[in-house]
């Protein structure tokens, strides 16, 4: 596998109040700044955290104030600055010829409730792909969110990325799904101060052998600063665990012994292993392995 991919994982100040409009043009600005930062470094792809626009507080947009959680009221969003927002990034990224996901929310039509979601924009400034997130929390499915349907799998320059969102760290059918379909790494933007999220996270680098971006909004970046796993699900790159805004940068490429076994002998070891590998090799009928009360 001599093909190499410089990721960066950025962890960056997300606004929890959608009607901030000094705020939301702020954080876009500064979105905008580490996408700079990230090319400068020779990065193809920088990836933000949930939210990285605006991941709406829930007691800031219930109707019934901030007192008690009710459901959201979406009329409260700014919604043509956080389009602009959206737009601005994704001329940023064919300015700079580099990729970027980035989370929002994405509005929908007849009265139903938005997408958390992650855009996609490609090296053109194009709008390449939307994941939304399928796996809400309670109050997300109860106040806030509709949940989305599909996976998204994008491949830039002959790797395959994948994409999931905060709490769907807990579904690791949803991450099983991603190595069925081939993704050499998966972006985990989260909005979450929560280190054993990113222990559970990190464990998908060993059980699946792919690489995984982790991007945390800055505020929580002392809890578990961002970073990325590689195959075999050791952290090699993290950004400093201080409440700031900063990059993880890092390749993807096996040039690590361990990197090498996990992505070349045993993740296909492990698909042989769950196509029925041991059926041939399962003895029938033999008392000493159907007694299961002797020694």
């Amino acid at each position: 596998m001599a093909r190499t991919f410089r990721l960066a994982v950025a962890q960056s100040e997300v606004v929890e109040d959608p009607a901030d409009v000094d705020a939301l043009r702020a954080s876009g600005a500064r979105l905008r700044e580490l996408m700079t930062e990230a090319r400068d470094a020779g990065a193809r792809l920088v990836q933000f955290p949930e939210g990285a626009i605006t991941y709406p507080h829930k007691r800031v947009m219930s109707v019934h104030g901030p007192d008690r959680v009710g459901p959201a009221d979406w009329t409260r969003a700014a919604w043509p600055v956080l389009r602009a927002e959206a737009e601005a990034i994704a001329d940023q990224a064919g300015r700079l010829g580099i990729w970027a996901v980035f989370g929002s929310i994405h509005p929908l039509s007849g009265g139903n409730r938005p997408h958390n979601s992650l855009y996609v924009v490609s090296d053109t400034g194009k709008l390449v792909g939307r994941y939304d997130k399928r796996f809400l929390s309670n109050t997300e499915l109860r106040y806030l969110y509709t949940p989305g349907t599909e996976p998204l799998v994008v491949e830039i320059d002959g790797f395959r990325f994948g994409c999931a969102l905060c709490i769907e760290v807990n579904f690791p059918e949803l991450f099983a799904e991603y190595e069925r379909l081939d993704v050499d790494c998966v972006l985990v933007s989260v909005m979450v101060d929560d280190e054993p999220r990113a222990t559970v996270a990190q464990a998908y680098g060993t059980l699946y052998g792919y690489w995984l971006g982790y991007s945390v909004p800055a505020q929580f970046a002392a809890t578990v600063p961002a970073g990325i796993v590689a195959p075999g699900g050791r952290w090699i790159a993290r950004a400093p665990a201080r409440a700031e805004p900063a990059l993880a940068i890092a390749d993807l490429k096996m040039t690590d012994p361990d990197i090498e076994v996990s992505v070349q002998l045993a993740r296909p070891w492990r698909r042989t292993a769950r196509a029925g590998l041991y059926a041939d090799h399962v003895v029938v009928g033999d008392p000493r392995s159907d007694d299961r009360g002797s020694f």
